[in-house]
C-alpha cells in the first residue's frame, strides 16, 4: 500500500525522483497524468485501470465518462525510472500543477499524488478544518445507497 507524504525538488533538468517506498510498489515503468485540484496522479503500469474507476462499463455515448477519461487517458504518459528512480517531468504536467522546485509525494492507497508544496499545504489546510464534516458527508451518502 502507498502512503504518508515524502519531499522532493525537481532539478534544473526538469526531473524528479521518485521516493524509494514509493518506487518499491511502483517498479520502475509508470504512468503520468493529471490529478484533481491541480496534483498529478502516479500509477504502476499495472495499475493503470485504476484511472478508468467510475467510466468502465459506461456507454460510450456517455459525455461525463468520455470526458473523465480524456482527462486522465489523454493527458498520461510513460515514464521509465533510471536506476535512481529519477525521469523528467513532462512540461504540460509541470504547469498543470504549477510545479517550479518544491514538491509533495503523497501516497494515497494505490497511486501516489504530486503536489507543489504550497498546493499540497493549502489543501491540507482545507482539509483539516473540514475532515469531520467531510467524513460525516460520506457516512450519510453510504446510508443511502
Amino acid at each position: 500500500m502507498l502512503l504518508g507524504q515524502y519531499e522532493g525538488t525537481i532539478t534544473n533538468k526538469q526531473q524528479i525522483s521518485l521516493p524509494s517506498k514509493f518506487r518499491q510498489i511502483l517498479g520502475e515503468r509508470i504512468i503520468l497524468t493529471k490529478g484533481f485540484e491541480h496534483c498529478l496522479i502516479v500509477v504502476s503500469e499495472g495499475m493503470w485501470k485504476t484511472l478508468l474507476e467510475g467510466t468502465e462499463g459506461r456507454p460510450f455515448t456517455e459525455k461525463s465518462a468520455r470526458e473523465i477519461q480524456r482527462f486522465l487517458l489523454g493527458n498520461a504518459t510513460f515514464v521509465e525510472l533510471d536506476n535512481k528512480g529519477r525521469c523528467v517531468l513532462p512540461a504540460y504536467l509541470r504547469e498543470y500543477a504549477q510545479i517550479s522546485d518544491e514538491i509533495i509525494f503523497a501516497g494515497i492507497s494505490r497511486f501516489v499524488e504530486i503536489w507543489n508544496k504550497k498546493g499540497w499545504e493549502d489543501q491540507q489546510n482545507r482539509l483539516s478544518e473540514n475532515a469531520i464534516n467531510i467524513a460525516e458527508r460520506l457516512s450519510r451518502e453510504e446510508k443511502h445507497e
